[in-house]
């Protein structure tokens, strides 16, 4: 919890002036999703706030925030605790992945797209495989299916995705095998890209949806071998 709690520190110069639930929320947001806090961690007011340099009620308004986003859960008489999703959570992210993301493709209109930041996200997974950054490699993939949404030009998608993103980051970090996971998905990332890149929108949802079926029955597969259906988790 010390370490966590250092680089949660570090954080504090980015809420300067305008300290706000809101901005504590997306940097404890931030840092769930990337594994400071692991499902089932239980969040201390007092360390976060002292590290955070922010109120008591300012920090339970973003615990409150990232409750209602299903991050958190609060436990009566026990305090906050980092959510631990079950089987059914992991499946519905992944129905609402699946309705907005190939929505997304589907509503591309005509080429060319603004492929760029789509591209880098595809270069930043192969450049953490290199180094042999599995969790690097799943953060890229995250990267990526943001950038994929984004080229809908939505704010409001932006931000529901955002959500679902950092929930699907629960369920990763509790496989045991990130690179059995994530590997897979390097070379069709690359596929849908290209796809696009070729104007062929049609054949990139395809690839989309084949894509996403595929990773739910390996994400449940991995992730049962952790939890119990309702989010228990195993010996």
């Amino acid at each position: 919890m010390a370490d966590q709690l250092a680089g949660l520190a570090d954080d504090r110069a980015l809420l300067g002036r305008t300290s706000t639930a809101e901005r504590v929320s997306d940097i404890l947001r931030s840092r769930i999703a990337e594994g400071y806090f692991p499902p089932g961690t239980r969040l201390s007011e007092d360390s976060i706030g002292g590290a955070l340099g922010v109120s008591r009620n300012t920090l339970r308004e973003a615990f409150r925030l990232l409750t209602h986003e299903r991050l958190l859960v609060h436990e009566l008489n026990r305090g906050v605790f980092v959510r631990v999703l079950s089987v059914e959570d992991v499946e519905d992210i992944y129905r609402t992945r699946r309705l907005v993301e190939c929505a997304v493709v589907r509503g591309l209109g005509e080429p060319p797209y603004a492929l760029e930041r789509l591209a880098a996200a595809v270069t930043e997974g192969q450049l953490a495989s290199v180094e042999d950054d599995w969790k690097g490699v799943g953060t890229a993939n995250i990267h990526f299916h943001r950038e994929l949404v984004a080229l809908a030009g939505s704010a409001r998608t932006d931000e529901l995705m955002r959500s679902v993103f950092a929930e699907l980051r629960l369920a990763f970090h509790l496989v045991d095998d990130p690179k059995a996971l994530h590997e897979p998905y390097l070379q069709r990332n690359r596929l849908i890209l290209q796809a696009l890149q070729a104007g062929d929108a049609a054949e990139a949802e395809r690839l989309l949806a084949v894509y996403l079926d595929d990773s739910l029955e390996r994400v449940v597969d991995a992730y049962r071998q952790r939890v119990g259906e309702d989010g228990t988790a195993l010996g």
